[in-house]
């Protein structure tokens, strides 16, 4: 979630349509947060590249400040080492993991765009944490595909975070959970999708907010019913759900 920039004014009439993003019950409150605990402990890096993100036309892809926080305190908890993340854009989310993780850490990151990618990798690189990034260009389930037909990559990744094309969600799971290990971690943003997920189907509602949404709720159903999983559905940024991998 990108941050809010316009007037108040604005902000208002965008609360009440169900495309806005901010799931808390007032800006007013969302923005205590942000200005409480998390913009006084963001790192320099993340800050500057929130700032670069924020010119871009896109913005509203990235990673909020309080999930980018969430992700850097919950990859300290677990202690990860080897990590994927499918949907970079200009990589908010991406630096707060490299940030997280120790020295001899690996990314394994995914996007089908460099030029965002490379639009935050300066920040990334004055970081001094780029060394932990391998970047593959182009779309991610062939690039899954081979991973799995290889065999070596087989339950090695303690963490996955996906924020990428909605309508793959669900092939990104059924690929996803042979490679995360057993008490890893796979994380799936967007899953209240602007509040939508309860919105009536008369409710207004963006364009791009309503092609997406039978997917996120299809998604929703299916991690749910997922025996192989543990779940934890969290309200922060746009919804993300956590899901460990039991068995």
């Amino acid at each position: 979630m990108a941050e809010n920039v316009e007037s108040k004014e604005n902000q208002a009439g965008r609360h009440q349509e169900v495309g806005h993003k901010s799931l808390l019950q007032s800006d007013a409150l969302y923005q205590y947060i942000l200005e409480t605990s998390v913009y006084p402990r963001e790192p320099e890096a993340m800050k500057e590249l929130r700032e670069i993100t924020a010119k871009h036309p896109w913005n509203i892809m990235t990673t909020s400040a309080d999930e980018g926080q969430f992700l850097n305190m919950l990859l300290k908890l677990m202690n990860a080492k080897n990590t994927m993340e499918i949907g970079v854009y200009t990589g908010y989310s991406l630096l707060a993991t490299a940030l997280a993780l120790p020295h001899d850490a690996k990314i394994l990151a995914m996007d089908i765009n460099r030029e965002n990618y490379e639009l935050g990798l300066p920040v990334i690189q004055k970081a001094g944490v780029a060394h932990k990034i391998h970047f593959k260009e182009g779309p991610a389930l062939p690039l899954l595909d081979q991973m799995i037909q290889d065999g070596k990559y087989h339950g090695t990744f303690d963490f996955i975070f996906v924020d990428a094309d909605k309508d793959n969600y669900l092939n990104y799971h059924k690929r996803l959970i042979d490679l995360v290990k057993i008490g890893g971690v796979i994380g799936y943003d967007n899953t209240l999708w602007n509040g939508s997920v309860v919105a009536p189907p008369d409710a207004p509602m963006r364009k791009y907010v309503r092609y997406y949404r039978d997917f996120v709720l299809e998604l929703n159903k299916a991690l749910a019913a997922d025996p192989r999983i543990e779940i934890c559905q969290l309200p922060v940024g746009d919804g993300i759900t956590l899901c460990r991998r039991a068995s």
